[in-house]
């Protein structure tokens, strides 16, 4: 280590199990799942519906999943592509910069993450949380997290978080880049699914409580991008990728995935909407997922399969999917923009 102190950068991506086993399924749902900014709910409640239900429900099934994406050689994708994003951000960044990567919920935690970075006394911190659009539920999640553990620190570096790059133009770039390499003349209909969330979060990002938020979005959202409204950065991130790309607005439908439980979440839903396009005749599907910045279980099963699979019962024929930002030379430069424009 040279004399003159590092900078730090931690990128936190959401996290992995451990392996494609039911127990440890099982424990990184629990661990993801008991997150109050995840399920905003009282914690008893929070507990008997996670520990006694959801997670009993789900970890089998999940491990099944898990094991069609896993590779003999490189394990989980999420974690694969994670590390090498660190790997190649590091390299870009040189030798006085020191990039650590941690995952909110399991291995590798932030706790570790971040005691590697204490104890370099470094002159500044920067934290990227791997999530294009801000929610309370992962940025907002990732943020709480890294300030509870510094709170212990006994001396403090300049720090700064990046809370949201919805609109990024390098990010951009490399979506209209992975999107090239599909004929997009050959497609009926374009859709852009982002992770899903309880409406009631939504309004939560105001604390004066004024925010008023409609059951299932508001026609604003789509046409203006407020701070940290997630459905607004959603529709946001959208605009800037179809302006890209040229594509007509009848063209595309921006929908929701990976909704839990009978409470309402923001709408349309991905499955109602391939309902909807296999009724209207519709025949050839490419879908964007552009709320992950690496292929993970949401993209290469929930989309590549689940959906795909649904979509040709109702009488559709393909669905094929963008890939995820993954290893881009473009996505790196891009986040070592980041780093250096917030001024670490």
């Amino acid at each position: 280590m040279s004399k003159k102190a590092k900078k730090g950068v931690l990128l936190v991506q959401l996290g992995t199990p451990n392996s494609p086993t039911t127990g440890e399924v099982k424990k990184y749902l629990t661990e993801f799942l008991m997150d109050p900014r995840v399920m905003d709910i009282p914690f008893v409640s929070r507990t008997l519906l996670v520990k006694g239900i959801i997670v009993p429900k789900r970890a089998s099934k999940s491990a099944h999943t898990y094991s069609t994406i896993w590779s003999e050689e490189t394990g989980s994708p999420l974690m694969y592509y994670s590390v090498l994003q660190q790997q190649m951000l590091q390299q870009e960044l040189g030798e006085e910069y020191h990039v650590e990567l941690a995952m909110r919920y399991q291995e590798p935690s932030i706790p570790n993450a971040l005691k590697n970075l204490e104890s370099m006394f470094l002159d500044s911190i920067i934290v990227i949380p791997l999530f294009p659009q801000y929610a309370s539920a992962t940025t907002g999640s990732v943020i709480d997290r890294v300030m509870e553990l510094m709170r212990g620190w006994q001396y403090f570096p300049k720090v700064s978080f990046v809370s949201s790059y919805c609109d990024n133009p390098l990010m951009v770039e490399v979506i209209a880049d992975n999107a090239h390499k599909h004929d997009l003349s050959e497609y009926d209909h374009f859709l852009f699914s982002y992770h899903g969330l309880p409406v009631r979060q939504l309004g939560k990002v105001d604390p004066k409580g004024e925010l008023e938020c409609p059951d299932f979005g508001c026609d604003s959202c789509k046409r203006e991008m407020k701070s940290f409204c997630y459905l607004s950065q959603c529709y946001a991130t959208t605009r800037a990728i179809v302006e890209k790309l040229n594509i007509p607005e009848e063209k595309y439908t921006v929908c929701f995935q990976s909704r839990l439980g009978k409470t309402p979440w923001i709408q349309p839903y991905t499955s109602d909407t391939l309902h909807d396009l296999a009724k209207q005749g519709k025949k050839k599907l490419l879908v964007f997922s552009p709320a992950f910045v690496a292929d993970c279980i949401e993209t290469l099963d929930e989309i590549q399969v689940e959906y795909a699979n649904e979509f040709k019962e109702m009488g559709g024929e393909e669905v094929h999917m963008v890939e995820s930002l993954n290893g881009s030379p473009k996505w790196i430069e891009a986040l070592k923009r980041m780093v250096l424009e917030n001024g670490n």
